[in-house]
């Protein structure tokens, strides 16, 4: 099984590495669910670690549908994570009828083509997950994969969403579905058996005392990374 962690710096980068997280999601104030990083955390974490490390693109945490002034920093930021040797962003916009905001996405593609995106859990705000699925299908070469809970509070509730969305996914040759949203290791076997997906996100289950102010449970990240059999 593919794990995604969530770290917030350099340290944590370090240790979710050497536990054998696979990939890493970059946030800072996570009290409001991720922001953009700092251009020195960035490049710290980014000269730390050999592992991918996704870098979220997040001017705030009121909603998805961005102003002008929003957007100027969110390119500004994309640029910086360029300019820092950074491959991957993760990143969503909506418009005002909270459809996915295809303009926003092709302007970050033209900033910066050769990105990787993970479109994050804006996709839960949407009115269709199929319709918006179909849409950034059409953007398979740039995002490689969809962080959602199913459109519901979490993974658990949204298990059998996700797993249509995976088989949506499979079906389409599209951006691949990464559960996030609630998962731990007392409940990942059940939802992975139901939703079938080959990557999942974790935030602070994988943290001692479930907090992400401390550092990763070694047994905690062991146990996910020996689900399905790897």
């Amino acid at each position: 099984m593919f794990i995604e962690a969530i770290v917030q710096n350099k340290e944590e980068a370090i240790q979710a590495e050497k536990l054998g997280v696979d990939r890493l999601e970059l946030v800072s104030a996570i009290s409001e669910g991720g922001l953009t990083p700092s251009h020195g955390t960035i490049k710290q974490v980014l000269e730390s670690v050999s592992i991918p490390v996704q870098v979220m693109i997040r001017p705030h945490s009121y909603h998805y549908v961005y102003t002008a002034d929003d957007l100027a920093a969110i390119y500004e930021d994309v640029r910086n994570v360029v300019n820092l040797g950074g491959t991957g962003i993760v990143f969503g916009a909506l418009t005002k009828g909270h459809t996915i905001n295809e303009q926003v996405l092709s302007d970050i593609i033209e900033i910066a083509p050769e990105l990787d995106i993970s479109f994050h859990r804006a996709f839960d705000e949407v009115p269709s997950q199929e319709d918006a699925y179909r849409t950034l299908e059409n953007y398979r070469k740039n995002i490689s994969r969809i962080l959602t809970s199913g459109g519901e509070a979490n993974c658990s509730d949204g298990k059998n969403n996700l797993r249509e969305l995976v088989k949506l996914s499979e079906k389409l040759d599209g951006p691949k579905i990464m559960p996030g949203g609630g998962l731990s290791p007392n409940n990942i076997e059940m939802i992975h058996h139901t939703v079938g997906a080959d990557q999942y996100h974790f935030g602070k289950a994988l943290r001692i005392e479930s907090s992400f102010a401390n550092g990763f449970d070694e047994r905690a990240v062991g146990f996910v990374r020996g689900i399905g059999g790897e």
